[in-house]
């Protein structure tokens, strides 16, 4: 391998570490479970799994920089959705800073999604977007100019983006349109991935001049079916990983479990094969649950969004004599609602266990203060602990597998 110095431009050459290549690699896995850990290489350095992605829609993780995010233990974060990038500020304008990690001074790794999710979205309004075999066309929010988002386009504002790891364009599986309708999602994703994966192919680094991971999506809705063949599709096509997605995931926990279980025998061919679910992350538990299943990696904007409106996280993983893990609620939901009059003259962290920059240095009469009175340091403090919580159950997670491996 080459040296990154002879590699990546110089604009880009203060934050790039590691070699020129990806590559992943299963180190552990757990003697009684799915669950396993990988070791991951990017041109922006090495994660291990379990791991969680924060998420920076526009280029940025909610109330949180770099330093805080690495400090909260994060080795990867979802950096730059290519639906609002190209929205603003625009490829031109991304390209000229950088890519995204020069813009966000973020030096780890990093994924961006491909914009299918946003385009499922706005196509709940006709008047804003329609979804045609070629792509979505939507309007721009602001200007009203029409923007077609089709599978090269797609790739094209991922390359200029920069991720280490991008995703296929995709349809996202409504679940309100029954099997029919999945049905013509997944046929129209499995299209759009191949088109993907020819203009990945012509040049399979960024724009400046770094390798790039492309990840798949299996869809198919709700239907045992749909999954298995769109799994059984996508091992067999020159993917780095494989995604799970679809309206269903991450929203309804158990049918996401049991999508899991549909799909893993096929994953379980293709064993060095990163596995991500999409969206996956609204509370502590729902990470060891999908570990529990082999997943490794997850993004949420739940954790920074709760953090914003008043719910911090109020318990931490713990293991389990059957060697496993679980997270112990120490409130109602584990969630601490700082809002409450009770926290008001309260001394004590957020909980005492934590060791987040928030719960080392601030107390909850602190925080319910600041929420109260519309502080923006409140925000930064809440995403923090939020955050760390996360990443502690992803380590006590990755501890386990490796003890019990």
């Amino acid at each position: 391998m080459s040296d990154m110095s002879e590699l990546k431009p110089e604009s880009n050459s203060k934050i790039t570490s590691g070699l020129n290549y990806f590559s992943s690699q299963l180190t552990h896995q757990h003697k009684k479970l799915p669950a396993r850990s990988m070791k991951v290489h990017t041109p922006h350095g090495d994660f291990q799994t379990p791991c969680f992605m924060p998420v920076g829609t526009r280029a940025a993780v909610n109330c949180m920089d770099g330093d805080q995010l690495k400090n909260a233990g994060s080795q990867i974060i979802l950096g730059g959705n290519t639906y609002h990038m190209l929205v603003a500020p625009g490829v031109e304008v991304i390209k000229s800073l950088g890519g995204m990690h020069v813009m966000m001074n973020w030096s780890g790794p990093m994924l961006t999604d491909s914009g299918g999710f946003q385009v499922f979205s706005l196509s709940q309004n006709k008047k804003i977007c329609v979804i045609d075999e070629s792509g979505g066309h939507f309007k721009h929010p602001e200007s009203g100019r029409l923007i077609h988002m089709t599978p090269e386009i797609s790739i094209q504002t991922q390359k200029a983006i920069g991720a280490d790891i991008i995703m296929a364009f995709d349809q996202c599986t409504p679940e309100a349109g029954g099997e029919i309708s999945a049905l013509k999602a997944m046929e129209r994703t499995h299209r759009w991935l191949r088109e993907s994966i020819e203009t990945h192919e012509k040049n399979n680094q960024s724009d400046y001049g770094l390798k790039q991971a492309l990840f798949g999506i299996i869809q198919g809705g709700s239907y045992q079916k749909l999954r298995e063949a769109c799994a059984q599709d996508l091992i067999n096509l020159p993917l780095d990983g494989l995604a799970i997605g679809g309206e269903i995931v991450g929203f309804d926990m158990a049918k996401t479990v049991e999508i899991i279980q549909w799909v893993k025998p096929y994953l379980d061919q293709v064993p060095q094969k990163v596995r991500y679910t999409m969206g996956v992350g609204l509370h502590p538990q729902d990470l060891i649950d999908m570990v529990q299943e082999g997943i490794d990696i997850f993004d949420c904007v739940a954790p920074t969004r709760n953090a914003r409106h008043g719910a911090l996280y109020h318990g931490s993983p713990v293991k389990t004599e059957e060697g496993w893990v679980r997270f112990e609620n120490y409130s109602e939901k584990g969630r601490l609602l700082i809002k409450k009059a009770i926290y008001a003259q309260d001394e004590n962290p957020i909980q005492p266990d934590c060791d987040c920059y928030t719960c080392q240095n601030h107390s909850r009469g602190y925080l319910h203060y600041l929420f109260k009175q519309g502080q923006a340091l409140y925000s930064t403090l809440a995403c923090i602990h939020n955050v760390r919580v996360m990443q502690k159950t992803c380590e006590v997670m990755r501890e386990v597998i490796q003890e019990n491996s």
